[in-house]
């Protein structure tokens, strides 16, 4: 087994942390370093990633495991860090998705390449794999959620604005320029919540309503599929940037949608199975705090009367009433459908469908409901892109070339 990260090595080590998506890490890892913590966010990429990951993790385990625990051997490998002042942090559910495994496969991994000397962190809400030099604090958690607010509404700004901007690369810039800013807020404490957290927001949104666009009819796809693999360029081959580059708008939904979905699957652990019902209440009540932010968000883009404003969790979650049952929770279970149809309400009906291999509920809760859901919404256009080692890329690019295809004659018809 790996080592154990002690109080000790807070002040030395580095923590490195896989990346998945932009700009929301860049400003959760001020929040750590706020908390002491010495923290990297990998970019590491190409192919001695995913032959790290072959070679230490049993190829027969999910696509996403073998990228994750391959970035981070490569980045210890390679990367420059001395090996014997690094710790390395990986996420743990908790569920039935081999995610809550990641953890040993990657103690595992460490010992075959003689590295066993490096402590893993759990990163995790449910009390697992405790290491004492780590902890997660309830205002750790708080800030946290602040920064994927403000990383959601920048992503969300930023893929609505990039395809008709004027002057390419401002909506870039901005993004670039409010991280730094709400980065160097976060440092000093501020920025969190409340009024400063709701200015931010107006002012975030106005400034991109401000960059001059020209509104050339462009084709609208919307990215689903396994968290990691929705998200990061590493997984599924820079998706967004090759729907960018064929001349769509593409819209991703919300990080901060995963964990409402999360935390509301208390609710329905008390309903079906019998949960704790402190922890159902306790969690309805959170909940409700949380979509207050939400709902302060949503206004500050409605206001600016320019964008495309994502649903509430609470009415994403009602379309998908009679698609699939909300006890089919596991891993992203019911909210891959429910996403879909949230795409396609918002007017985003091209959809490309990221599957990892051996991802079992993404099979599915997406591949498995696109013809339930192409047989009650007619103008969904749905193609399932299967992503893993051996999966060559111009293959992926020409199926969702295909889609694209359909999608045009549509938008030109």
């Amino acid at each position: 087994m790996s080592a154990t990260f002690t109080k000790e090595m807070k002040k030395e080590y580095t923590l490195l942390i896989p990346n998945m998506v932009q700009p929301h890490f860049n400003l959760v890892k001020e929040v750590f370093v706020n908390h002491g913590y010495k923290v990297a966010i990998l970019d590491n990429h190409g192919p001695n990633v995913i032959r790290e990951g072959l070679r230490y993790v049993h190829n027969d385990i999910c696509y996403p495991a073998q990228l994750v625990i391959g970035q981070l051997i490569d980045a210890v490998k390679n990367g420059g860090y001395d090996q014997n002042k690094v710790a390395l942090i990986i996420s743990q559910t908790g569920g039935g998705c081999r995610a809550s495994n990641y953890y040993f496969l990657l103690q595992k991994a460490l010992e075959k390449c003689n590295m066993a000397h490096v402590p893993v962190i759990s990163l995790n809400l449910k009390g697992m794999e405790k290491s004492p030099g780590f902890t997660i604090t309830p205002f750790m958690l708080l800030q946290t959620y602040s920064g994927f607010v403000y990383g959601d509404t920048l992503m969300t700004l930023a893929n609505q604005v990039r395809p008709y901007e004027v002057h390419k690369g401002e909506a870039d810039a901005l993004v670039k320029k409010w991280t730094d800013y709400l980065g160097e807020r976060f440092a000093r404490n501020r920025g969190y919540i409340g009024w400063a957290m709701k200015r931010n927001l107006k002012a975030i949104c106005n400034e991109f309503a401000a960059i001059e666009r020209v509104m050339t009819p462009k084709v609208k796809v919307g990215i689903v599929g396994e968290i990691y693999m929705k998200y990061a360029p590493l997984g599924n081959n820079d998706l967004q940037a090759f729907l960018e580059e064929q001349g769509c708008e593409v819209f991703v939904p919300s990080v901060m949608g995963f964990f409402y979905y999360g935390m509301d699957n208390a609710t329905t652990d008390r309903a079906y199975y019998g949960g704790r019902y402190f922890i159902s209440k306790f969690t309805r009540f959170i909940l409700r705090q949380l979509y207050k932010v939400e709902r302060m968000a949503r206004e500050a883009m409605l206001d600016t009367g320019a964008f495309t404003v994502p649903m509430p969790y609470t009415e994403m979650k009602a379309l998908n009433k009679g698609f699939i049952d909300y006890g089919v929770k596991m891993g992203e279970g019911w909210l891959l459908t429910a996403e879909m149809l949230d795409l396609i309400h918002m007017g985003y009906p091209n959809i490309v469908c990221t599957q990892p291999f051996g991802c079992l509920p993404n099979h599915i809760c997406a591949k498995g409901m696109i013809r339930e859901v192409t047989e009650r919404e007619s103008e969904a256009n749905i193609v399932a892109i299967d992503y893993d080692p051996s999966a060559p890329r111009v293959n992926q690019e020409n199926r969702i070339k295909l889609m694209l295809a359909i999608a045009k004659e549509r938008l030109d018809g």
